[in-house]
């Protein structure tokens, strides 16, 4: 699911916008400082919506940092100052489109597509252990090209764009075979169990694939390599 972190102050505002968002199929995190949303932002969003009048740290500083942290996650700007210097220092601090306050809901929504099309949240997921190629359908283990079949390159693919993250079985089995987890996933085990192996990994002490029990799956980002 295609994360969203929005960080707006005005529970006005964040409310009813958050709502909207859910309803197009995001997963929202609110935060409102700009602390919190610092703190959001290291856990690899897919789009920042980011008031520029947040408390703490104000939007522009959070906007600089999250670019100077080396991250490339799309940021969407709302501003009550419209006038053309904070909308230029808004871009230059490595903003990529901006909305004025007050917005229509539909315009806004538009320019969250926008941004998300141009930069789809699986479009290269690596890692320090895997690189991938989502357009050719290739992956790379250590600079060795794995020979994947279809499901096992989908299955990677998803965990490496989650590295660090628990990926619930059900999650899986709705991106990956497109169908709702009625408790069996004896399909998911055994491609788990052949990716493990494709690694070379350990089954009973696993380095790269970690099973969480009752939950799902992680993938480790390269520290047990």
């Amino acid at each position: 699911m295609t994360r969203v972190l929005l960080a707006e102050d005005d529970p006005a505002i964040s409310e009813p916008l958050a709502r909207a968002l859910r309803r197009e199929g995001y997963d929202v995190d609110v935060r409102a400082d700009g602390r919190a949303a610092l703190d959001a932002a290291a856990e690899n969003p897919d789009l920042v919506v980011l008031d520029l009048g947040l408390p703490h740290v104000d939007g522009l500083e959070v906007c600089r940092r999250i670019r100077a942290e080396g991250r490339s996650v799309p940021v969407l700007i709302l501003t009550a100052r419209a006038d053309e210097v904070d909308t230029v220092v808004g871009l230059d601090a490595g903003a990529d489109d901006y909305v004025t306050k007050p917005f229509r809901l539909a315009e806004l929504l538009a320019r969250v597509r926008a941004l998300l099309r141009r930069n789809p949240a699986d479009a290269a997921p690596t890692s320090e252990l895997v690189r991938i190629d989502p357009e050719g359908r290739r992956a790379w283990f250590k600079d060795e090209e794995l020979q994947l079949t279809a499901k096992e390159f989908d299955l990677l693919r998803v965990l490496v764009r989650e590295q660090g993250k628990v990926v619930s079985r059900e999650q899986l089995m709705r991106e990956i075979w497109e169908t709702a987890w009625f408790g069996s996933t004896k399909t998911l085990d055994m491609h788990i169990s052949v990716l493990r192996r494709k690694l070379g990994d350990d089954a009973a002490q696993p380095r790269y694939i970690a099973t969480v029990r009752g939950v799902g799956f992680r993938f480790e980002r390269g520290e047990g390599a």
